[in-house]
């Protein structure tokens, strides 16, 4: 996907005031002030909205080391002629989650007129901001409300809904997926993930 919809643009004007409304558990980066440094204390009970709100947060830990530190080789790698690049997996990574959003936002997935492009580094800011706006929303949902979060493609006159359950095994396991394809192919250009990041407790290991 090389353009984006509207709703990544307009993430990154929002993106200050939403921060400020962030959990103090939520470390940033000194350097970019970016969500998903480490992963977020987890909440004290089990909802179901919850657990969906933690997957997505264990996906931006992902995307944000998958990405930190990436450079224009290992952006443009890709393991064979037909294969998507770095960056064109990111561009995918992106729209998931603006997919993500929109279903806990209750809005539609609409063909939107193309966008000029962004630079890696916008993209990634999108895509970090976008996921922590769609996991703050379901950490503050109430028991119950997956079930008024459908995941909506709307095509002209046309609208499609699929349940929640399809968005768990649908955009937020696709983009964990392309994460890890991420992080296999900065190996491969020749710039490993940082081995000091543990996936398991969400933290950078000093």
């Amino acid at each position: 996907m090389k353009h984006l919809l509207f709703l990544t643009l307009a993430l990154i004007v929002l993106s200050t005031g939403i921060r400020a409304q962030n959990d103090v558990s939520m470390k940033a980066d000194s350097a970019d002030s970016l969500p998903y440094y480490q992963i977020p204390d987890y909440p004290e009970a089990y909802t179901a909205e919850a657990v969906a709100a933690r997957m997505i947060d264990g996906l931006g830990f992902r995307y944000y080391w998958a990405t930190e530190g990436l450079r224009a080789e290992d952006l443009a790698f890709r393991p064979n002629d037909d294969a998507r690049t770095t960056e064109e997996t990111l561009d995918h990574i992106l729209g998931l989650s603006t997919t993500i959003l929109n279903a806990v936002l209750q809005k539609p997935n609409e063909p939107q007129a193309e966008q000029a492009e962004l630079t890696f580094e916008q993209k990634r800011k999108a895509t970090l901001e976008t996921l922590k706006m769609a996991s703050d929303k379901l950490r503050s949902s109430p028991e119950g409300a997956l079930e008024d979060y459908p995941i909506i493609f709307k095509r002209g006159e046309s609208t499609r809904e699929f349940p929640f359950w399809n968005l768990i095994n649908g955009p937020i396991a696709d983009a964990i997926w392309h994460c890890g394809q991420v992080v296999s192919f900065r190996r491969s250009s020749g710039n490993p993930f940082n081995s000091k990041v543990s996936v398991f407790s969400g933290k950078l290991v000093e």
